[in-house]
């Protein structure tokens, strides 16, 4: 639990003597000496209480109150008061101040009254987080499909990384969904309420740059494909990172910048900075078994767009979508639903022209293709998970012309 308390107190001497009581007892102290200088650190989201002086010059406690109940009328406000003022305590009492202090104060009851009020605030912010939680469900499981371990493992890494706030960079094949990765980390964020800004960075002028990063303030600003960023610009983003950037910076994209990094073609000190938290996303090829989930998916998008029913794909067509390896990844697979639902389907899949066996030849050969995608190219590991001996495996290998190697990362 948070043990942040705000310290508004206009007397030196007593603001520092509460400060150290605070220190002492293991609290968080913010001090400040006057309603103008705690104003900023009154938020919405203030996970701590504010324990302030009543009697202030200018603007007093009962100025304070009011406008921290106005940013959140749940945030607890503690008001110290001297020996004549407590008609006027009670009466902030009655206005919504959580309790209201005597001066001087023991610190016993002090640090009481401050873990009293730091534990409702605690359960206050638990049950809107919560809350937010229930109405907007897991994004990760409603937006990012499939049920293979590659699915799974992406949705967890996704989870992990969007609550830290650090920068994060999505790497993986053309097509493949960067901008839903992108969207999933900001809706699982603590920003997940702010804007949510999206754009191309081939041609993106530094002004540019600062202005989209200022209408994302308080959100997320997803940057496509860093590698076609001008080199004025990508000392732009290296400043505006540096500088406590108003968003959140996540970018995604095919090309490999440490690579590029490595030759000059990108700025190393970018990368360096972009590179804080990767996520990977795994092509089609390397989940065969992901295509049928994802293909009826896009069906029923493509279909309510369409006005039309749902048309159910058959066996067959599933089987031949599976032994194809859609270099094109996910932006592929749903042009090849819409064509589908607009009742092309001989443009969908070559599987028509196919027997059983070839179908069935094509499927196992993309199955052994994922399966050393997943394990890096190492063939023992492989046949293991597929529960395949050795020495099938190896002549399923040589049956279909797949080389090990290819697929090493």
């Amino acid at each position: 639990m948070t043990r942040k308390v705000l310290l508004v107190d206009d007397d030196a001497a007593v603001r520092e003597a509460l400060g150290q009581t605070l220190d002492l007892n293991d609290f968080d102290a913010i001090t400040a000496g006057s309603f103008v200088a705690a104003k900023d650190h009154i938020t919405a989201d203030f996970s701590g209480v504010i324990l302030s002086d009543l009697r202030m010059p200018g603007r007093d406690g009962f100025h304070l109150l009011d406008y921290a109940h106005g940013v959140d009328a749940e945030l607890p406000v503690i008001l110290l008061t001297g020996e004549g003022d407590i008609p006027m305590a009670v009466k902030a009492m009655g206005q919504g101040a959580f309790d209201f202090l005597e001066k001087p104060c023991a610190p016993t009851h002090l640090t009481s009254v401050l873990d009293r009020a730091l534990h409702t605030r605690t359960l206050v912010l638990e049950n809107r987080r919560l809350k937010t939680q229930l109405e907007s469900g897991d994004a990760a499981a409603r937006i990012l499909f499939g049920t293979s371990p590659q699915a799974d493992a992406l949705r967890d890494r996704t989870r992990s990384v969007a609550p830290t706030e650090a920068e994060v960079l999505i790497a993986g094949p053309p097509g493949c969904g960067f901008t839903k990765v992108a969207e999933v980390i900001h809706l699982m964020s603590h920003r997940a309420q702010g804007p949510f800004v999206k754009r191309p960075c081939a041609g993106l002028t530094p002004a540019a740059l600062t202005e989209i990063a200022q209408g994302a303030e308080g959100g997320t600003l997803y940057l496509d494909e860093p590698s076609a960023l001008p080199e004025a610009s990508q000392y732009a983003l290296l400043e505006l990172l540096e500088h406590d950037s108003p968003c959140r910076i996540v970018c995604g994209g095919t090309a490999d910048l440490s690579e590029l990094a490595g030759k000059g073609a990108f700025l190393p000190d970018l990368f360096y900075r972009l590179d804080v938290m990767r996520v990977r996303i795994p092509s089609l090829a390397e989940r065969p078994e992901d295509i049928p989930v994802l293909f009826r998916h896009y069906v029923s998008q493509a279909a309510e767009q369409a006005g039309i029913e749902a048309p159910e794909p058959s066996p067959d067509t599933l089987a031949g979508l599976m032994a194809q390896d859609w270099p094109g990844n996910a932006r592929s697979l749903m042009s090849a639903a819409m064509r589908f639902v607009l009742g092309m389907p001989e443009d969908v899949t070559e599987a028509g022209n196919l027997g059983l066996a070839e179908q069935m030849a094509q499927v196992e050969r993309s199955l052994l293709i994922a399966a050393l995608g997943r394990h890096n190219g190492k063939a023992s590991a492989a046949a293991e998970g597929l529960k395949l001996p050795r020495k099938t495996f190896y002549d399923k290998l040589a049956r279909y012309g797949i080389r090990p190697d290819d697929y090493r990362r």
